[in-house]
């Protein structure tokens, strides 16, 4: 079985604007049908990493490879247009004078297809988007959901081996939003292209990446599956960016097999903790503990009072004010507590940090 060639590869990339880098040292590898996500707050280099392998911002040393051949360093700085990608932007970016057929045609008229091949291809891709009612439209005429799968279509249009998604979905509402994400996954999918995706949308990384990347100025500060994410993060940024998370006070009593024996707020009791190190390196010690709304319930011996409730639909957080610190707790259905309840609560799991 041959080796596949990677999508990208990026090795020592520094990027800047003046000043300092924006993003310094960056290796990174996408393989060939791989979606990576790039998750991180405003400024972290989300933006610029795309912009840089899509070739609209140069790099200042380091090389960038598309399907294994250089497309900048090593003296070499290929235009867009020659780069082996497809590109959705925060803003949809079409052109204004022309119709959705004809921009999605376009990228196939740059191939050298025929007019009337490229104008039938391209009507076939807005179908298979759900929108081949808009083919005659221009953007003055569509939604802004409607001008992002237009966009999409033309992304797809290009056949490439790499598409990067700028925050597509930052100006949709929620039904838009979810929508164009399973479009994303599945037309990403079907055609066999990697993909790279920068949101700072939690929700969105964890549900269309095989890979997230966590940036913080310019950084990769961790990487791994959406599971090893959101269930290990690193640390307690990692955590907060990857979901929400409480973090309260324990003391390690014993460890033996899955289960540690902690004191909470007073209490012993057995939870699952992970990141503690080996039984006989945490007996005794004081730890502060990561805890996600699902990893705690209602009930149980600790003691709390009830500060804040907020029912979602499907479920209700609870925030509990405890001698060990402020905790969230996600109970399912409707709220069960009022604010202002004592109630006792219990601990399943917890992450050392």
């Amino acid at each position: 079985m041959g080796v596949t060639t990677p999508a990208a590869e990026l090795e020592g990339v520094v990027i800047g604007y003046g000043g300092e880098p924006v993003v310094s040292g960056l290796a990174l590898t996408v393989e060939a049908d791989e979606m990576v996500v790039l998750l991180g707050p405003s400024g972290s280099g989300k933006s610029t990493i795309l912009g840089a392998i899509a070739g609209f911002v140069p790099i200042r040393s380091g090389v960038i490879r598309i399907g294994g051949r250089v497309v900048a360093g090593d003296g070499r700085h290929e235009p867009p247009e020659r780069r082996d990608v497809g590109v959705v932007f925060q803003g949809s970016a079409l052109w204004p004078h022309l119709s959705a057929l004809d921009t999605v045609a376009y990228p196939l008229r740059r191939r050298g297809v025929a007019a009337e091949t490229a104008r039938r291809e391209a009507g076939a891709i807005l179908a298979r988007l759900g929108i081949e009612r808009l083919a005659d439209r221009r953007p003055a005429e569509m939604s802004g959901g409607e001008q992002q799968r237009v966009g999409l279509g033309r992304a797809l249009a290009r056949a490439a081996r790499l598409h990067l998604f700028d925050e597509p979905t930052a100006h949709l509402d929620g039904p838009l939003r979810d929508r164009l994400l399973g479009e994303i996954a599945v037309t990403r999918r079907e055609s066999g292209a990697a993909g790279m995706y920068a949101t700072h949308d939690t929700a969105e990384a964890l549900a269309i990446a095989d890979r997230v990347l966590l940036l913080r100025d310019g950084a990769v500060v961790q990487a791994g599956t959406p599971t090893d994410v959101y269930e290990a993060p690193v640390d307690a940024w990692a955590a907060r960016l990857t979901g929400p998370a409480s973090e309260i006070e324990a003391r390690i009593v014993s460890a033996a097999g899955d289960l540690v024996e902690l004191e909470v707020a007073g209490v012993r009791i057995r939870a699952r903790v992970d990141g503690c190190g080996s039984p006989g390196e945490a007996a005794d010690d004081p730890v502060r503990l990561l805890v996600r709304p699902d990893w705690a319930a209602i009930g149980g011996p600790l003691p709390g009072r009830v500060t804040a409730s907020r029912f979602r639909g499907s479920h209700t957080d609870v925030d509990l004010g405890t001698p060990a610190g402020l905790i969230t707790i996600r109970q399912p259905g409707p709220p069960s507590v009022a604010v202002g309840d004592l109630t006792g609560w219990s601990l399943r799991r917890g992450r050392s940090i």
